[in-house]
């Protein structure tokens, strides 16, 4: 029963489109969000909120 729902969180990996490698690493929802994300986040590299999308 613990696999079960450890499948539908599965952990992802968010990499800066800033192109300076910093990552963040979360868990998403398989069920309700398909698509990779896209989230607008901090990046303490340039010190600026840039978009970071998910990674395989």
């Amino acid at each position: 029963m613990a696999a079960a729902n450890k499948d539908r969180r599965p952990i992802v990996t968010l990499e800066s489109t800033a192109g300076t490698g910093y990552r963040y690493v979360t868990k998403k929802n398989k069920v309700n969000t398909r698509e990779r994300i896209v989230l607008k986040k901090y990046d303490p590299i340039i010190r600026r909120h840039v978009e970071f999308k998910e990674t395989r």
